[in-house]
């Protein structure tokens, strides 16, 4: 989908405003080959009481962004090298029944979350931000997931593996936890914390690059 403006794109410094190799993976694969990995120090401590499910994650990532940025380009009075042209951020949730899951610290809080989880639909909403420069772009995509239903022993031998514990509401749908997964309505990379056909769609616009619609 990028192919039209890759040779554009390809002259940019790209961050990813995130420390994820899965994310770096994820972007790289729709083309973005020169995408580097620049974790934010942003505390990611938003009052979730002011902000709706797609409000906050779409402002957690804008203040990641934006913390890379300035950064970066403070740094650059350094070395220019380090100027960054497009900085890409995202933050993932997991709600339901009005409650957020986010990632749980300990392997009880990920049993305790999974058990909740289990044979039931929850809410998966990525908040993406792109700066290109002075040009900002926000949005939230969702998805719905169904959980089957599973055994306390099957989930403890999930948790035991150790892959819960940095995921949004305990599991990560790309790994073993998506053996969990009886089926999704929406886009699947929403899921894995990266949307990548609204990501490639916004890109496009703002490379001047329009799909006309039928």
């Amino acid at each position: 989908m990028l192919k039209p403006i890759l040779n554009q794109i390809g002259t940019k410094r790209v961050v990813l405003a995130s420390g994820s190799p899965r994310r770096q993976e994820l972007i790289q694969n729709i083309g973005l080959s020169n995408v580097q990995l620049c974790p934010s120090t942003f505390e990611e401590n938003l009052d979730k009481t002011r902000y709706s499910f797609a409000e906050y994650v779409a402002e957690t990532a804008y203040h990641k962004v934006l913390e890379v940025y300035r950064r970066l380009s403070g740094e650059s009075t350094i070395d220019s090298s380090l100027r960054p042209d497009i900085v890409i951020g995202a933050d993932t949730m997991v709600t339901m029944d009005g409650k957020m899951y986010g990632k749980p610290k300990t392997p009880e809080v990920a049993f305790q979350m999974l058990s909740e989880l289990m044979g039931r639909q929850h809410i998966v909403y990525t908040g993406v931000v792109i700066k290109y420069h002075d040009r900002e772009v926000k949005f939230t995509e969702a998805c719905k997931v169904n959980f089957g239903k599973a055994t306390a022993e099957q989930i403890q031998a999930y948790v035991d593996t150790g892959e819960p514990l940095d995921k949004a509401g305990g599991y990560g749908i790309q790994g073993i936890g998506g053996t969990f997964v009886e089926k999704i309505e929406g886009d699947y990379f929403t899921v894995v914390g990266l949307p990548l056909y609204r990501i490639s769609a916004e890109l496009c616009k703002m490379f001047d690059y329009r799909v006309e619609e039928n």
